[in-house]
């Protein structure tokens, strides 16, 4: 495929670009332009400007535009790319890059280019939940409180990880729960629950690979719920994940539908998605749309 002209939106706050502007941009110039491709870069510093540079990308003559952070920002600029013609590229520049890893994009910034260079393409699901899109994953309960917690913290000037930590156990003291009913194909559930997750396709809960997708294009959302169960419980569900035991323990339920309903009795609630923080009307409307984003990927690399 031709790459000419290339657009790439870097986040000026993934965790290895602070520092390292200049140093990154100078590589990338000079891999697509001795490849004879016309790079244009932009940095971000917020998300409301990254957000805004994706959509101006997809209304110019770019035929790749190139994500450069984490989820949060390849989830935006994906949002962007997802209803127009234009193929996304991916540059992992973040702390744990999900959705690169599931597509075996390298995390070094010159294997990842050279990807790019390939123009391998294939289509994956997008996900969304009242029209607002992720790639990789939303959750309701434990997980909002413990990011909202730790970028506190982040404020403050604790590093990520200590920050992180500190939220878990804030979040865990409090131990919040959420009373939700799941409409699924015409049937419902009501749980008492600490979390919600959805997935994009179908997440590894179990053993070494847990958080993995083996498929990107399966068309499913994948809903994983427990009952209303105690702290101690919870880290006992963590470990039989860890065991290979998840799916067989009574509290733990795990299916997959490409649409699902959640409704609380909370107007406005807040949602997870792909790391990013955003308060939601209710109900909450979770739909897949399968293959609707073309992405650069490496050659071995299949969305199956």
């Amino acid at each position: 495929m031709s790459l000419t002209p290339l657009k790439i939106i870097i986040s000026a706050n993934a965790g290895t670009i602070i520092g390292n502007e200049d140093k990154v941009r100078e590589l990338l110039i000079r891999t697509f332009n001795e490849n004879g491709i016309d790079v244009d870069i932009s940095l971000a510093r917020s998300g409301a400007e990254l957000a805004e540079l994706a959509l101006d990308a997809a209304r110019g003559p770019y035929k790749v535009i190139v994500a450069g952070g984490g989820d949060g920002t390849i989830s935006t600029v994906a949002a962007a790319v997802v209803d127009s013609d234009k193929t996304l590229g991916v540059l992992p520049l973040g702390t744990l890059n999900h959705f690169a890893r599931d597509l075996k994009i390298p995390s070094d910034l010159q294997a990842a280019a050279n990807i790019i260079l390939s123009g391998h393409t294939t289509n994956v699901d997008v996900a969304e939940v009242n029209n607002r899109f992720f790639l990789n994953n939303s959750s309701l309960g434990l997980y909002p409180i413990i990011v909202r917690e730790r970028e506190k913290r982040q404020r403050l000037g604790h590093g990520k990880w200590p920050a992180f930590v500190w939220a878990t156990i804030q979040a865990l003291r409090r131990y919040p729960f959420l009373d939700v009913r799941l409409f699924v194909k015409d049937q419902f559930l009501d749980r008492t629950t600490p979390f919600v997750f959805v997935g994009n396709n179908e997440y590894a809960m179990e053993s070494l690979n847990i958080g993995l997708r083996e498929r990107l294009d399966r068309g499913v959302l994948s809903i994983y719920i427990t009952h209303r169960t105690s702290r101690l419980k919870l880290i006992s569900l963590a470990f039989r994940a860890l065991i290979g035991r998840l799916r067989d323990d009574k509290d733990f339920l795990a299916f997959n539908s490409n649409e699902v309903k959640i409704e609380t009795a909370h107007k406005r609630l807040r949602v997870a998605l792909d790391g990013e923080i955003e308060v939601m009307e209710t109900p909450l409307t979770y739909r897949v749309r399968s293959r609707a984003l073309r992405v650069i990927v490496p050659n071995e690399t299949k969305a199956k």
